[in-house]
């Protein structure tokens, strides 16, 4: 069986301890980044580390026809994915009545659209292999609860559940499952910026989560034994809801 996963956003932070996780569980991993190759190839070398193996791959996932274009030529020199993480994605934080044009349109372009623009190359050829698969997607706690100053972050994570919700009703008679991880407040270099004491008391479990335990959650999902699991929203939030 195949046993190749895309993880986008897989330069650092969640998305190379996604990569790396899933390397240990013997996925050959798809490392994708947008603009940070040196974080790339330092995930893919933490892959090989891990005793895995993988590749890169190079497309910004708010052009449409550019990931088309890229993921049909990937398919169709390596062939079809096992498993695909959406993991990338950006934040452009600004109180609503300060909010610029722009900074709504990067971020629905970039987190929703990618969604659809990443997704629609490579669903079908997974459905016509009938060999069943893997999608997992990352929303966030902002998508489930909303957020100050996120309003933007929070309606385009929100519209990833949804999307994956029915996405995971068409694809299940197909045995590929899909579900979404939704984390919480993780110490990334996203995070690096906020005030520990303020944050924690928020958090029921009193601390940020890691990336390796967000990473943990999706490498379930992906597995063999969550053959049974699909539609469902994963929390990994340290009881925030």
């Amino acid at each position: 069986m195949n046993r190749t996963i895309l993880v986008t956003g897989a330069s650092k932070g969640i998305g190379r301890a996604i990569a790396v996780r899933l390397a240990r569980d013997k996925f050959s991993i798809v490392v994708h980044y947008g603009q940070d190759k040196a974080g790339a190839e330092e995930t893919l070398q933490a892959v090989k580390d891990a005793g895995s193996d993988g590749r890169l791959i190079t497309f910004d996932i708010s052009d449409r026809a550019l990931c088309r274009s890229t993921l049909e030529q990937d398919i169709a020199e390596y062939g079809i994915y096992r498993g695909i993480v959406l993991n990338a994605g950006i934040a452009r934080d600004n109180a609503f009545p300060a909010m610029e044009d722009n900074d709504w349109d990067e971020v629905m372009s970039t987190n929703l659209d990618g969604f659809y623009n990443v997704l629609r190359p490579l669903v079908m050829p997974m459905v016509s292999a009938r060999k069943g698969g893997r999608i997992v997607t990352l929303s966030s706690i902002s998508g489930e609860m909303g957020n100050r100053g996120q309003v933007n972050y929070s309606a385009a994570k929100a519209g990833i559940i949804g999307a994956t919700k029915a996405l995971a009703i068409e694809l299940a008679k197909r045995a590929i499952t899909v579900n979404c991880v939704a984390p919480g407040v993780i110490e990334t270099q996203m995070t690096s910026g906020l005030n520990l004491d303020d944050v924690t008391q928020i958090i029921p479990m009193r601390r940020m989560g890691s990336p390796d335990e967000v990473a943990a959650a999706v490498a379930f999902l992906c597995s063999d034994e969550a053959s049974y699991i699909t539609r469902q929203v994963i929390s990994v939030n340290g009881g925030m809801a």
